[in-house]
């Protein structure tokens, strides 16, 4: 092109729609509540400091969210929707269909033993005063989770476990593992819960083997 040719102009840079700001305004104010909810919990939870870790106003976090309430029962479907979708994610790649066993206690670690976990317990304890608020969590957390869980059960049954067998399974591998969250309230010891969940993984192989299945990610 030559020094007298005109440069062609750069597109227009969309605008965004008043929904679309919208939402990205919830999302960076739910966002400021975590953070907010895994240093003091919901008993420590003030709406102006979430609105100064959001940087914006005190009127424009009560224009999305009335009430604190409001703000907790987003937040924490925020916090579950995210568990959700990356447990799906992982349900679906290449590394769960070798190893499903591995993948579905890798994902209940992120889960229940990452910071959400405790932020959306303490949203339920707190909300055990108040009905409404606690259904409306247990109301998310429920649909998440059961979500997660037909996930993970859905490929265990196609890696050849029966299904009667693969929810067993299921059921305690994240009855282990939230166990271990809970015992990780007063003695939160890395080393000792992975080497626990190791000794898992080989109880459930080899039970697998001693009534005739292969091992998810064996062959026969």
């Amino acid at each position: 092109m030559s020094s007298t040719e005109a440069k062609p102009k750069a597109a227009p840079r969309k605008r965004r729609t008043q929904a679309e700001r919208s939402d990205e305004m919830q999302l960076r104010l739910v966002e400021a509540a975590a953070t907010v909810l895994r240093r003091k919990g919901y008993a420590g939870l003030r709406t102006d400091e979430v609105a100064r870790v959001a940087k914006v106003s005190r009127g424009a976090l009560q224009h999305h969210f009335p009430s604190k309430d409001s703000l907790v029962v987003a937040t924490a479907q925020h916090l579950l929707q995210g568990s959700l979708e990356r447990g799906q994610r992982r349900a679906a790649s290449a590394e769960a269909a070798l190893d499903p066993i591995e993948a579905i206690v890798a994902d209940g670690v992120e889960f229940f033993l990452g910071p959400d976990f405790g932020v959306v317990l303490d949203l339920v304890l707190a909300g055990s005063k108040d009905r409404s608020l606690k259904e409306q969590i247990y109301g998310h957390a429920r649909s998440s989770r059961l979500d997660v869980e037909d996930a993970w059960l859905a490929l265990l049954v196609a890696r050849g476990v029966p299904k009667s067998k693969a929810e067993k399974i299921m059921w305690l591998t994240i009855s282990v593992i939230r166990g271990l969250a809970v015992r990780a309230l007063w003695q939160k010891d890395d080393a000792l819960f992975k080497s626990l969940l190791d000794e898992w993984k080989l109880i459930v192989v080899g039970h697998l083997k001693t009534i005739g299945i292969a091992a998810p990610g064996e062959t026969r």
